[in-house]
């Protein structure tokens, strides 16, 4: 039997094996470097596959570890902590809940743009719905709200910060994009290829981030006129109402400047990634500290939580790593290729078929997982098709923002229903974010139907 054809169906079974093994419940990063060893065993019986070549895993390790660009993402997730253990995330969620609520549906709007605020200021999933889900769903539930509503903006918003930055997925893709562009164009003969950095990502993802906003704010509006008793005003009294000013001046003002200080100087040219993610956290430090919040148990806590969800990451690419370098010498990429390249459309039917890959596998994976099993796989034949790098990983983003909220096993949905009281159903939850899934596929479509949206800004800043 040809090597190659063997090559290549032991590289499709180990795919498709990672898969059934995950969905029996097995850890991400030990089946994904183990079943991937595995069939490197059965590659080296049939001849196909030389684990000399493994040796390259450790150079890989060693330049994750190297690499100062991945630095940020444990100070981007420790600032998130930060905020979220002092107290700021709450104080916004009460003073923008004050601000709108004598609106119809304006709880809803309240916790969508304190959603992307505190994307753009820590862009952790879980302790952002978590935060939301402990203060606004209760104040929604006594306000009469339809619980499936309440519980779709409190997830739907909690996951914006996969695609708003300072998106910790935005920095991994604009990592692996980088380096897979380079090669893709010094293999075309392009020996100074224009990098691709984690600040093309950052101004890429921005508007479709704000497109996001505008469509989960347009459905809670569209429902509090043709369905107001979903979603009620909650009338704020009088002696309520004295110090609002005030109270938002204080609460939204200090995270803006926060904000403003990371992504402007990022965009800006000013600093690197890393660079800022250090100013962001030393920042959420100096605001926990002003507001005499900041104390040594508060301080303990988001380092242990920083380092366990770090950990976490970090484990999970190095497992896929094994998978990525074992699936490409057994020819897997080839494979891929083929498949890709033969489609009709050309260029745009792969990257949507790629797109429905990943949206499918939302469904049973994590994000992490799943942009670093696919995106190695993947990404080198769809660039080499001449995809813009830029608007293919923020279509990733937001294609990938989607896992949170797909059942059965969207985190968002699990992080809801632990702090979630027994009257708010599991199924409520799930039933909640079908329209805000259906509103990310639309945000994907015009994205799809118009790449400006993720091109233009990195364009305009960078040239």
């Amino acid at each position: 039997m040809d090597p190659v054809l063997i090559g290549e169906l032991l590289s499709g079974l180990m795919f498709f094996g990672i898969i059934a093994f995950l969905m029996l419940g097995f850890p991400v990063a030990f089946t994904l470097a183990g079943v991937s060893l595995m069939f490197g065993l059965v590659g080296m019986w049939f001849g196909v596959f030389d684990p000399s070549n493994l040796g390259s895993v450790i150079n890989r390790y060693i330049g994750y570890m190297t690499n100062e660009v991945l630095v940020a993402v444990p100070l981007f997730i420790f600032m998130g902590v930060i905020l979220e253990r002092s107290k700021i995330a709450e104080q916004l969620l009460l003073t923008m809940g004050k601000l709108f609520g004598n609106l119809r549906g304006g709880l809803g709007m309240s916790v969508i743009v304190v959603g992307a605020l505190l994307a753009a200021s820590t862009g952790v999933v879980g302790a952002t719905v978590v935060t939301m889900g402990l203060i606004s769903l209760p104040a929604m539930l006594r306000a009469n709200y339809d619980p499936r509503l309440a519980s779709g903006v409190i997830c739907a918003s909690g996951t914006l910060g996969q695609i708003i930055p300072p998106s910790t997925v935005l920095i991994f893709m604009g990592d692996m994009l980088s380096g897979i562009n380079a090669q893709v164009q010094m293999a075309k003969g392009n020996f100074a290829p224009v990098p691709v950095s984690v600040g093309d990502l950052f101004a890429g993802a921005l508007l479709p981030g704000l497109l996001l906003v505008g469509l989960y704010l347009v459905w809670v509006i569209t429902k509090a006129v043709f369905q107001p008793d979903s979603c009620p005003a909650t009338p704020v009294a009088e002696e309520d109402r004295k110090d609002l000013a005030k109270e938002v001046t204080v609460a939204l003002i200090p995270p803006l400047l926060l904000i403003v200080a990371v992504l402007g100087s990022i965009l800006g040219g000013i600093a690197t990634p890393t660079e800022a993610a250090s100013v962001g956290a030393v920042g959420a430090m100096i605001l926990a500290a002003v507001r005499m919040r900041l104390s040594f148990q508060v301080l303990r806590e988001s380092v242990i939580s920083t380092a366990s969800i770090t950990c976490m990451v970090f484990i999970i690419l190095f497992g896929a790593s094994v998978f990525s370098i074992v699936f490409r010498l057994m020819g897997g990429d080839a494979l891929v290729h083929e498949f890709l390249a033969a489609l009709p459309g050309g260029p745009l039917m792969a990257v949507a078929v790629v797109m429905l890959i990943m949206f499918v596998l939302g469904f049973i994976l994590d994000t992490f997982e799943i942009i670093f099993i696919v995106i190695p796989i993947t990404a080198p034949i769809l660039l080499a098709l001449d995809v813009d790098p830029v608007w293919l990983g923020v279509l990733v983003g937001v294609n990938l923002q989607t896992s949170f909220l797909t059942p059965p096993f969207g985190f968002s949905l699990f992080y809801l229903r632990g702090v979630a009281p027994n009257n708010v159903t599991t199924g409520m939850i799930y039933r909640g974010v079908i329209p805000f899934v259906a509103l990310q596929v639309v945000a994907l479509a015009l994205m799809f139907m118009m790449p400006g949206l993720a091109t233009w800004l990195p364009r305009a800043i960078y040239g």
